[in-house]
């Protein structure tokens, strides 16, 4: 059993989705087969089940890179391998909204959590696949999303740095956001898939503005639904892959 999730590798799948937000969780859980908390201890809350008989996990990390950064070690330590970061993001660019969908190619580190496991000059970059996935899965699906650089930050009420904001909103960050930084850096380091997608709930300095809830919230159900659908392709690409390198039923070795 692991330190902070308390749970055995029984409990978790080989693809997990990590959301910060533990009720977005629940809402990811409500949409597996036979869903059930296997756990919920130190801020995080783990959820197992099967989507068309595949088994899936949906661990929430809570806000920042250090949880993400231990909640993935242990999970991984438990057999997980696939990640996919289903969370919430404010944006640099105007012509984004609330409830607008943004798929990460990459993030800016502006976290500290990451930097213990590779120096800054080295990308935080999603696994190709993943990324690829989730970008034709929306398409495939009729689900608009922005496709695009993101900036990971690990202090939220800290002074703005007006002119580093603005030079990356010159250069077309789309997204700002606290923990895909870590999520990819650890993933490239440990040799795991990780792939992310946000949904926008309004512009930097405005924190979850009232007026974008109900928008927020479609946009929430939406990357959910992308998430899924892009995991169970993910899954049956490996199924195939797996398949086609075992021996043949002739006995070949």
């Amino acid at each position: 059993m692991e330190f902070h999730i308390q749970c055995h590798a029984d409990d978790i799948a080989r693809y997990v989705f990590v959301p910060g937000a533990h009720d977005r969780a629940k809402k990811i859980a409500e949409r597996f087969e036979n869903p059930r908390l296997v756990s919920n201890s130190r801020g995080y809350w783990v959820y197992s089940g099967t989507v068309d008989g595949i088994p899936m996990t949906v661990c929430s990390t809570g806000m920042g890179g250090p949880q993400v950064a231990m909640g993935i070690e242990e999970l991984a330590h438990m057999g997980a391998d696939t990640f996919i970061r289903v969370g919430s993001c404010g944006t640099l660019q105007e012509g984004i909204m609330p409830g607008d969908l943004i798929i990460p190619t990459g993030v800016y580190r502006g976290g500290a959590t990451a930097n213990r496991y590779l120096p800054t000059p080295f990308p935080a970059a999603p696994d190709f696949p993943m990324l690829t996935t989730l970008v034709e899965t929306a398409e495939a699906l009729g689900i608009p999303a922005h496709v695009g650089l993101g900036w990971s930050s690990d202090a939220f009420y800290a002074p703005f740095d007006d002119e580093l904001t603005a030079k990356l909103k010159q250069a077309g960050v789309l997204a700002i956001e606290m923990e895909a930084d870590t999520l990819f850096i650890i993933s490239n380091f440990r040799g795991w898939r990780a792939g992310a997608i946000f949904a926008s709930d309004g512009t930097v300095g405005e924190i979850k503005p009232a007026w974008g809830q109900e928008a927020f919230r479609r946009g929430e159900e939406q990357e959910i639904t992308v998430a899924i659908e892009a995991m169970k392709r993910i899954a049956a690409l490996n199924t195939a892959q797996e398949d086609a390198a075992r021996p043949s039923a002739r006995g070949e070795h």
